[in-house]
């Protein structure tokens, strides 16, 4: 049978050390032990126990200096100080320089149970976790560059990231709805790319006025406008030459500023606003947008041009409801990076829970998801991820789907169908009230009277 956990035992007491081995074992663990750290960092090596019980107070070296040596051989050891009555103080110390918990001798066995058990769960994410990441497509190493995602909409972006990377001039039009993770994508074209030596700049055309963006994108000259008189400033495609400019929300741009864009796009070169002189760039431009640039064409809103200009490489970016077996491996990275965070314990993810989290609709994608996540594990006493913790996102739960797909609730009666948001009963209710009327038009022959 396997052993539900490997786990090393460290005492300088011989009646603690076997007494503690022998409940574990029976408990269906694997417990070695050590009597002293020097024995305990020798087992190490041998292996990697999954966790480890030490006494705070051994011979020839105290707790923290035992912590520090297992840190240095395994900065993911879980650990679990066993510690004297009065020596709670130092225990809590321990606890901050990377303990788990701590447990005060004579201690009983349920309570040593119950604290291995929870230990081994939050263990057991954590390497969940890591083999999610494992899994999964790193870009970027040394800023946590990581995209989340096994569904094939997520592979085929994968693979369209790494064939436009070795483009490095080509132009990248990316597009989804908002929280999809467009700038996480552009950073990853740009980070395998050529160009991953130069600067990366993003900016928000919708965070901006037509006159600033252009002075952020452009630079401008001393004396360009009212406070310009100081200095001349350069912009953002000046400061990002050898490198990647990515706007974001392009379709938020004003028309006369998408003409300058285009000419950097055709000829790699702009004039500083107020300023006479071609500047020369080498840049690649990545844009994103959430809107539907057809339409806004359709609107006189953007230049016909300017998109096909833009849309040489293409990258749409699916929402979390096209892509459902991507939620849950979202919902334990973000469990495992807010445990770390606020040092929570959440380990278990209840059925119920994981439906609610599956049934939604998510219209904030995967920003909406991370904040839900982080507001969970905050509010969340003990070491489950309850259902009262996400059922704020019931209300409303409905919201992403049209008005055919509300017919079909009201025709179905809407039984078992869990929360039901309360413009899906405004709407039920305004269709049952012209349904009524109807009858009683044709009934009475267009009188809804009753004849008295």
């Amino acid at each position: 049978m396997t052993p539900k956990g490997i786990i090393l035992v460290v005492d300088d007491e011989e009646t603690i050390r076997l007494s503690v081995k022998e409940f574990l074992d029976s408990q269906g663990y694997d417990a070695v032990v050590a009597d002293s750290c020097e024995e305990a960092l020798e087992k190490m090596d041998a292996f990697m126990p999954d966790l480890i019980l030490l006494d705070l107070r051994l011979p020839n070296i105290n707790g923290v200096e035992l912590i520090g040596k297992i840190k240095e051989k395994d900065p993911n050891a879980l650990m679990v100080v066993m510690t004297g009555y009065g020596s709670v103080d130092s225990a809590v110390e321990v606890m901050r320089l990377g303990a788990y918990d701590y447990l005060e001798k004579p201690f009983k066995l349920e309570r040593l149970k119950s604290v291995v058990e929870k230990a081994l769960r939050k263990q057991g994410l954590r390497q969940e976790v890591l083999e999610i990441q494992e899994k999964q497509w790193t870009f970027d190493e040394e800023s946590d560059g990581i995209i989340i995602g096994n569904s094939p909409q997520m592979k085929e972006i994968y693979s369209l990231i790494k064939q436009v990377a070795k483009s490095s001039s080509t132009t990248v039009l990316i597009q989804g709805e908002s929280g999809t993770g467009k700038e996480l994508v552009a950073r990853a074209v740009h980070r395998l790319s050529a160009r991953k030596s130069g600067r990366f700049v993003d900016i928000n055309c919708a965070a901006l006025t037509e006159s600033l963006l252009e002075a952020e994108l452009f630079g401008y000259e001393k004396g360009a406008f009212t406070g310009a008189a100081t200095a001349g400033k350069p912009g953002l495609f000046e400061v990002a030459d050898k490198g990647t400019v990515f706007l974001d929300e392009i379709g938020e741009m004003g028309v006369l500023l998408q003409a300058k864009l285009l000419r950097i796009l055709q000829e790699r070169q702009f004039k500083r606003v107020g300023g006479i002189n071609d500047i020369k760039i080498d840049v690649r431009i990545i844009a994103s947008t959430n809107r539907n640039l057809e339409d806004e064409i359709e609107a006189g809103n953007f230049r016909k041009d300017l998109y096909y200009r833009l849309k040489v490489l293409p990258i749409y970016v699916p929402p979390l409801r096209e892509r459902k077996e991507d939620i849950m491996l979202l919902v334990k990275y973000f469990i495992h990076k807010y445990n770390n965070e606020f040092s929570k314990n959440i380990c278990d993810i209840p059925s119920d829970t994981e439906q609610i989290l599956l049934e939604y609709g998510w219209p904030g994608n995967i920003r909406e998801l991370k904040n839900v996540i982080e507001r969970a594990v905050l509010i969340a006493n003990g070491n489950t991820l309850l259902p009262k913790y996400v059922a704020n996102i019931s209300f409303g739960k409905k919201e992403t789907n049209s008005m055919a797909d509300i017919g079909d609730i009201e025709s179905a009666g809407n039984e078992g169908n869990g929360v039901v948001d309360v413009r899906s009963l405004a709407f039920m209710e305004k269709r049952h009230i012209e349904k009524v009327l109807k009858y009683l038009m044709a009934k009475g022959g267009g009188s809804t009277g009753t004849g008295h």
